[in-house]
């Protein structure tokens, strides 16, 4: 990072925050240094934390700044995307739904959404909404179906049949953003309106979160709002909010952290807001119940010894900390960090969000807060850990690095002029990727948001270039047919794309 860029970091990450910034109770002494100097040290502008305890916020505070180089503060109403915490919302709506016996845990999907379809026909016909609430489709991510893609929610459903399976149904946890949007529109099909619609009828209305939606149109129009930002190149780069509406039910919530703060309370209290339940004792404990085994290995173990296990129930993990129960899920988009906590033996619950990609400062923020509320002696430096554990992560991102380097063929030359390698590449599940020859150099488009310059690698490989940056760069390879000509396209993470036939020359 530039030493420009070094000095305004150290600045803006000074101010703390907020209009109802209010003293820490006696067991957060010293949390406010903490806070600003865990965001110096994991180079994260701003964060807005908050704790229950029993059925009252006892603190909440942002600290940092909504965007780098800028002094606004963050606040316990700065707007952030809270990602994937939206699944737990979705699924306790569900459950409001099996409480009215409208649907059933282990209904079909295709009950309810009688043209879904999956890649295996007996899946499509045997798969259940406690399937696609529990990771378990045997379908890999094919995140790359809705991120950042102009596909509306009905379509990403549709395509989802062409994904293949990568295991076999309900033999292992596998995280699938695309089976909670199902889950999310199937609540919708049932309860006769949009999922946005059954959010704010059924959660967020009843529960007060005034400053909480789905829809971005709504979400850039606020005015205190935290900007997303990412490490790029080892430069801390202020990105653009970007529209995620089409992940729906997996991830579209837009909230604060007073608001989450009041989904935190909801949990603690069984399902019941100021003493009237909203979802079924027997639904709420479902939701709370062991359903698939995630694995929990050595470099986990390494990093936090005091977990033992981890499971996934609705839309939550389940896990150990320090010989007490916790509930809690993160959230990862563009720019944001995100997550939501219970010890319910403690009666305690805890949200983090932060505007930077990816941090696992929410993670160490998590479990500083959850021992200092313990009255216990800190476990261990939490920062110190996770820093350590990034540097062996760089180290090993670095040796990749190196050894595809090393593999580079040097002196090659591609097998055809870089004109005859343009043309549209396709999939049935991806959809169309162009390949133009402009200027002298060969550009790769994806709908509105994916542009990327292609320069040689080696032999008829190249590496591609996003104007994004936080796209970073992928490796396209081209493969030609028997008759000489260009036949399909590799991209990192996808399937080979096949090319278009060429359209026939006008009629004369």
């Amino acid at each position: 990072m530039s030493a420009r860029r070094s000095r305004i970091l150290a600045a803006t990450l000074l101010l703390t925050a907020s209009a109802s910034a209010q003293a820490p109770p006696k067991e957060l002494k010293g949390f406010d240094a903490w806070a600003t100097k865990a965001l110096s040290d994991w180079r994260v502008p701003g964060m807005a934390v908050a704790v229950v305890r029993n059925d009252s916020v006892i603190f909440a505070k942002g600290y940092g700044v909504r965007a780098l180089g800028a002094p606004d503060p963050i606040t316990s109403h700065s707007l952030f995307q809270v990602a994937s915490t939206t699944k737990a919302m979705t699924a306790a709506v569900i459950g409001m739904l099996v409480d009215e016996k409208k649907l059933r845990w282990d209904d079909a999907v295709t009950q309810h959404l009688p043209g879904f379809q999956l890649f295996d026909p007996n899946v499509t016909r045997e798969l259940t909404i406690r399937d696609l609430l529990t990771h378990r489709s045997g379908l890999a991510r094919g995140d790359q179906l809705w991120y950042r893609t102009t596909l509306p929610r009905a379509e990403v459903i549709r395509r989802v049949r062409f994904l293949a399976p990568a295991w076999p149904v309900r033999s292992q946890y596998g995280y699938q953003n695309i089976m909670y949007l199902t889950a999310g529109e199937l609540a919708g099909t049932v309860a006769k309106q949009s999922w946005d619609d059954l959010m704010q009828a059924r959660l967020f209305g009843p529960l007060g979160m005034t400053e909480t939606g789905t829809r971005f149109a709504d979400a850039v129009r606020a005015s205190d709002r935290a900007m997303p930002h990412a490490d790029i190149d080892d430069t801390l780069r202020l990105l653009e909010w970007r529209d995620f509406d089409n992940v729906g039910g997996a991830g579209a919530t837009n909230s604060t952290v007073l608001d989450m703060a009041k989904w935190a309370r909801f949990q603690l209290d069984s399902g019941r807001v100021n003493g009237r339940r909203l979802l079924s004792a027997a639904s709420y404990a479902e939701s709370h119940t062991s359903q698939m085994f995630q694995r929990v290995d050595t470099a986990a173990r390494r990093v936090n010894p005091f977990r033992h296990y981890a499971t996934y129930g609705f839309g939550w993990t389940l896990m150990d900390y320090r010989g007490r129960e916790v509930v809690q899920h993160g959230g990862n988009l563009d720019g944001f960090s995100s997550m939501v906590a219970t010890m319910p033996e403690e009666r305690l619950g805890v949200v983090i969000l932060t505007n930077a990609n990816g941090t696992p400062l929410r993670d160490v923020a998590m479990y500083e807060l959850f021992d200092r509320l313990l009255n216990a002696t800190p476990a261990r430096d939490w920062s110190a850990v996770y820093l350590a554990e990034r540097a062996r992560g760089r180290v090993r991102t670095d040796s990749v690095r190196k050894a595809r380097l090393a593999e580079r063929v040097m002196g090659t030359t591609p097998a055809l002029a870089l004109e005859k390698f343009a043309g549209v590449y396709t999939d049935s599940l991806y959809g169309d990727y162009a390949v133009a020859f402009e200027s002298g150099a060969l550009v790769l488009r994806r709908g509105p948001n994916f542009t990327g310059r292609l320069s040689h690698w080696h032999y008829n490989t190249f590496e591609v270039k996003w104007a994004d940056v936080a796209q970073g760069t992928s490796t396209a390879t081209f493969s030609l047919g028997a008759n000489g000509r260009v036949a399909r396209l590799e991209l990192d993470g996808l399937p080979p794309l096949r090319r278009r036939p060429d359209a026939p020359p006008p009629a004369r």
